[in-house]
């Protein structure tokens, strides 16, 4: 068996620069010109808020203690569960 000293090995890269920013182009384009992204987050908020609205007490305590373990996320701005 022949094995190959890593040293002589030809390093090899790719610049992927212009390929994300097209990528981010293609994006933007395809959302459109009427694209808020202040509503998609708003409804975004009033989604989860919605989601989690009408707990009975028992699912209210199981909600509350995946929050305080940091499996869901809160209800605070910029939530998101604790990894």
């Amino acid at each position: 068996m022949n094995k190959e000293d890593p040293t002589d090995l030809i390093p090899f890269t790719i610049d992927l620069t212009l390929d994300e920013a097209r990528r981010r182009a293609e994006v933007m384009a395809a959302l459109g010109p009427d694209w808020d992204p202040v509503a998609v987050l708003q409804g975004e908020d009033e989604a989860y808020a919605l989601l989690y609205s009408g707990l009975d007490a028992e699912q209210q305590r199981t909600y509350d203690l995946l929050v305080a373990a940091g499996v869901l996320p809160g209800k605070e701005p910029g939530r998101e569960a604790a990894h």
